[in-house]
């Protein structure tokens, strides 16, 4: 028996890898792979059997993953992005909600046919959308900022609200009296509120101060965070059911905006922890499914389905976007943006099994008809929301601006000859002199430090997607790597080589730096020393393929090619030791003896 269990949760966690790689390498959100494989080995295989395989364990893990995950999109949230899309963000999570509720709900009562109070537990439940869906889109379509931000704080704020309303339904179904159920509900929502607000704020306030003391050592901070945020869930949850994801939430919101202790450690720590837990939960979850539950799809409930999307979430944002400085494209992108997620499949799962223990009519009903509302809105909105993005113009998929580190002399006209290719770029340096130059070329330049703790949110980062660590000091250089690495993935951040072989061998890790820039031995100081020679540069045109091969010396007078930008605007910058077919029609720009700085 012990055997097969062990056997059961690796296949999970091998199995949510499978999936979480295959999106990857196909470009759709991993949801749909994870519910795949779910159903496949649940009530298609019958193999995957969670009720068996956890037993009573399995909604207080999920309830305690899903407060994880919320606690980490809270440390996502930075109040200095809410100063404007706040008023937006207020309205999606307040009248927004209100506005799927209402219009979910009719649908399920008119189209399924669901009895009134299942109708309205059901509309309540689907108000979610969640940080599990809406992250990978973002990640994938990079949209505007504003529009954005927008979706990362209405997705991590309205689980919470979801999950409350959901409780809020739910009690007034037990009680069954109008008037009781009122005061039962007002009572409960300001108690969930209060609770949420004071254990929540509490508990980041004390772990902040207990690591500003450095009572608690480095090697235990993730695990006192995860202590903590369970302790806070638990005790919240104790005194008001379902006020432990307010809490979680708040707790992270509240840690990723203090100023005493950095949290880049824990955010790391629990980026890769929700990476494990989610496929496991969304596995879990769908496994559970009976082929009775997916024989509910008919028309009804494709209309069902549809009502929701084309009415019920565009109602929503119009709505909620009355006043605001959005544009018409950003409204709709917004409005075509609401996948439900594991928050919508966790609460329907555990007040499934609550209300079933009461012999409630059509209870039943909930989770399949959840599961068919995540399935088609992660669906629908997964592969059609990056091309809609770009059809109107909201997205930065791909993105090939660049942010530089240092603005000496060379760089600056490097940074001009890209530009007037139509790359965007951003100058960050420490001297006052190199910035006023940058800004008399035209250039974005600002007198910051790379690797300033602040840097990062006060940049508009809008279109970049590569950074170049370019100061003479390669210690900064490295340190600006893995102050952006959070923002780049590796293979977009770059810096320069070494100055000496000692130092090449001593930054070797790839761990610890960028990819090196333009070839072996052309670093800071050949590159200065060639300019001082009298080198420039150039962009050549190319009429006809070449063969880039880094893998010169400094010894050699050639010239040195620097960046390549290919016939559809991508930016290649040239690596030590790239050899590369570069197309006919590319632009070659290279540092050259030709032409004088």
């Amino acid at each position: 028996m012990t055997q097969n269990i062990l056997i059961s949760f690796g296949i999970i966690i091998l199995l949510g890898f499978t999936a979480q790689w295959l999106a990857w390498r196909i470009k759709v959100p991993s949801i749909l792979f994870l519910l795949l494989f779910g159903i496949v080995a649940g009530p298609v295989a019958g193999y995957l059997k969670p009720d068996q395989l956890l037993g009573d364990v399995l909604i207080p893990f999920v309830s305690i993953s899903v407060a994880i995950i919320l606690f980490e999109g809270g440390l996502t949230l930075k109040l200095s992005e809410f100063k404007e899309i706040g008023k937006v963000v207020i309205l999606l999570i307040s009248a927004g909600v209100l506005i799927t509720w209402v219009t979910t709900a009719a649908a399920a009562y008119w189209l399924l046919g669901l009895k009134l109070e299942i109708a309205v537990l059901l509309g309540a439940v689907l108000t979610v959308t969640g940080p599990t869906v809406i992250s990978p889109l973002l990640r994938n379509i990079r949209p505007k900022k504003s529009v954005g931000n927008i979706l990362k704080w209405e997705s991590i704020l309205i689980d919470p609200i979801g999950a409350l309303l959901a409780i809020l339904v739910f009690e007034a179904i037990l009680i069954r009296e109008i008037e009781p159920a009122a005061t039962a509900i007002l009572f409960s929502l300001l108690k969930t509120i209060g609770l949420g607000l004071l254990i929540g704020g509490s508990f980041a306030i004390i772990l902040t101060f207990l690591m500003k003391k450095y009572w608690i050592p480095d090697f235990l901070h993730e695990a006192a965070t995860l202590s903590t945020v369970i302790t806070a869930f638990l005790m919240s949850d104790y005194f008001q059911e379902e006020s432990g994801l307010l809490a979680t939430t708040i707790m992270g919101i509240v840690l990723a905006n203090q100023k005493l202790i950095p949290v880049k450690k824990i955010k790391d720590f629990k980026e890769n922890l929700t990476v494990l837990m989610i496929p496991i939960l969304f596995i879990l979850l769908s496994s559970r499914l009976s082929l009775d539950d997916i024989s509910l799809m008919s028309y009804a409930s494709i209309v069902f389905l549809l009502v929701i999307i084309f009415l019920g979430r565009p109602l929503s944002v119009f709505v909620s976007t009355i006043g605001s400085k959005l544009n018409i494209r950003e409204k709709l992108f917004l409005a075509w943006v609401a996948p439900r997620g594991i928050v919508a499949a966790a609460v329907s799962s555990v007040f499934a099994l609550k209300l079933t223990d009461l012999e409630l009519d059509q209870i039943e009903y909930l989770v399949p008809y959840t599961f068919l509302v995540i399935i088609g809105t992660v669906t629908i909105y997964g592969l059609s929301s990056p091309l809609l993005a770009k059809k109107l113009n909201v997205s930065q998929s791909d993105p090939q601006g660049v942010l530089m580190a240092g603005a000496q002399k060379w760089a600056l006209h490097l940074a001009k000859e890209l530009n007037d290719h139509g790359l965007k770029v951003i100058f960050l340096d420490t001297n006052r002199n190199n910035v006023k130059k940058a800004v008399k070329l035209g250039l974005n330049a600002y007198k910051e430090s790379i690797i300033a703790e602040d840097i990062i949110d006060a940049l508009d980062l809008e279109g970049i997607g590569k950074l170049l660590a370019i100061t003479p000091n390669d210690e900064v250089n490295s340190l600006a790597v893995l102050h952006f690495s959070d923002i780049f993935d590796v293979e977009n951040m770059y810096q320069l080589t070494p100055n000496s072989e000692e130092e090449e061998e001593k930054y070797s890790p790839k761990h610890l730096r960028g990819r090196f820039l333009f070839g072996k031995g052309i670093n800071y100081t050949e590159i200065n020393k060639k300019i001082n020679e009298g080198a420039g540069i150039i962009s050549t045109e190319l009429t006809q393929k070449i063969t880039v091969d880094q893998q010169m010396s400094k010894e050699k007078d050639a010239d040195i090619p620097l960046f390549i930008i290919d016939p559809g605007k991508k930016l290649i910058p040239v690596t030590s030791g790239m050899k590369t077919t570069v197309e006919e029609g590319s632009v070659l720009i290279s540092l050259s003896t030709e032409k004088k700085i």
